[in-house]
């Protein structure tokens, strides 16, 4: 039987804009090397793949063209809204995703409409400061004005936004750190955002992730803690750009965004 694969934008309501992530629906969950099998033939920087456990209750599994990954946020946007536009879920049932990071909550948070924006409840990782790793700064081309570690990736602060969307890194060396990503971020110069910021996975063979909802999980802290706020805008200066909302809720963050579908497809092959 046909399986239905979409492509979704997230954090935007332009197409071509924000972070594309694919979206299945497969019912009984596949063995983890057919999802990776897709994910690496779709070649986007997350495939998503929803598991049905009950009521308003999906089973989420995120991967990268190379490899499995704890937490996604734009892949979770993307399946929310994914599932409510499809009617596999009520427009008015908040949906819960139990994931290898824990149970992420999702609304809409502005309606019921298609392009209603959509709140994520996620955990929050704020980075402990380190000396800039070796190699790090002859990496991306730049000096760091502070670094730090989260529980999945490097952040460095560097001195403007300027910097941050000039930056060209040397992909080669950036995967040889053992972390899942490089966060580059800076004060925002723009008028609708507080903080701006790049994204660069090579190691999971991503150079630079479009817009990176989980990375703001991060840089909420970072920046509620320099700027003294708990509800900031990120723009991810990416040659896509996209916009996260964030809202630092103790040990929480609440991530949101919009969304739209860009593409609908079928898998003709067979399910693992």
């Amino acid at each position: 039987m046909p399986l239905p694969l979409c492509v979704v934008d997230a954090f935007t309501q332009e197409a071509f804009r924000g972070n594309p992530a694919a979206v299945c629906l497969p019912g009984p969950e596949p063995t983890s090397s057919w999802m990776q099998s897709v994910a690496t033939e779709l070649n986007l920087s997350e495939t998503a793949f929803a598991i049905p456990l009950g009521p308003g209750r999906w089973r989420l599994r995120w991967f990268t063209p190379k490899a499995e990954v704890d937490l996604c946020g734009h892949a979770t946007l993307a399946t929310a809204h994914a599932l409510w536009e499809a009617g596999d879920a009520p427009a008015s049932q908040a949906l819960c995703f139990e994931t290898r990071s824990g149970p992420l909550q999702c609304c809409r948070e502005d309606g019921l409409s298609g392009n209603a924006r959509i709140a994520m409840d996620f955990p929050a990782q704020p980075a402990r400061a380190i000396p800039v790793p070796s190699g790090l700064e002859e990496a991306l081309g730049v000096p760091a004005v502070w670094t730090g570690r989260s529980r999945e990736d490097l952040l460095v602060e560097v001195a403007s936004a300027e910097v941050v969307r000039c930056l060209k890194p040397e992909f080669s060396s950036l995967a040889a750190f053992p972390v899942r990503g490089i966060i580059v971020t800076a004060r925002s110069d723009r008028d609708d955002a507080d903080f701006v910021s790049r994204f660069f996975a090579p190691a999971l063979g991503i150079d630079e992730d479009p817009v990176t909802g989980s990375a703001h999980c991060t840089l909420a802290c970072h920046w509620a803690d320099r700027l003294g706020l708990t509800t900031l805008s990120g723009f991810q200066a990416s040659a896509r750009g996209g916009t996260v909302g964030v809202e630092l809720r103790g040990d929480r963050v609440r991530l949101l965004g919009h969304a739209i579908t860009a593409w609908r497809g079928q898998w003709l092959g067979p399910v693992g």
